[in-house]
């Protein structure tokens, strides 16, 4: 039973990476869901060093130099200078990357309504806390903090926080 359980939640979680490549397709056919992912972090933070985003995603620093540098190119982020200390660059979305990202957001919120209209707000409540469960196992900084991060150095982690937090105080970077 456990394994096909497993069996189960791998092809699932397969069929979710692949809507959420599709939403990052319909905010740019070519955007990336990582490029997707660091617009909606940097977007969540209101702005973040470009460094930022690699030890929560899990990616190497040339990964998110080149998505950042996509996003830039399609005119999705920019950057602008700390005003507290000028030789650090903070990213921010630009109007038209928060403009996407927001309707792209807005059409995937609206599918999820639809598709679990039927649920109760229990069945929604497991739902929601199971990928946080699942992404918390592994790695101190899977769940992302909601609240805007720049230009505070502390990061939240999963660990013994999420339970006490709860799982309104995250969102799921890869939904």
């Amino acid at each position: 039973m456990r394994e096909a359980s497993f069996d189960i939640i791998q092809r699932e979680l397969t069929a979710f990476a692949r809507r959420a490549r599709a939403t990052a397709a319909r905010l740019h056919p070519e955007l990336p869901l990582v490029s997707y992912t660091l617009l909606a972090h940097i977007d969540d933070r209101h702005g973040c060093r470009a460094t930022d985003p690699d030890t929560p995603y899990m990616l190497d620093k040339s990964t998110v130099s080149r998505q950042i540098g996509a996003l830039e190119k399609l005119g999705l982020v920019e950057r602008h200078p700390d005003p507290d200390d000028h030789r650090i660059q903070v990213l921010h979305p630009t109007e038209a990357g928060t403009r996407a990202l927001a309707s792209t957001q807005a059409s995937r919120r609206a599918a999820y309504q639809e598709r679990l209209a039927d649920w109760t707000e229990d069945d929604l409540t497991k739902f929601a806390e199971y990928p946080l469960r699942h992404n918390c196992a592994n790695s101190a900084n899977a769940a992302i903090p909601v609240e805007p991060r720049y230009p505070s150095s502390s990061r939240s982690t999963c660990g013994d926080n999420a339970g006490r937090i709860g799982i309104h105080a995250f969102r799921n970077p890869y939904v």
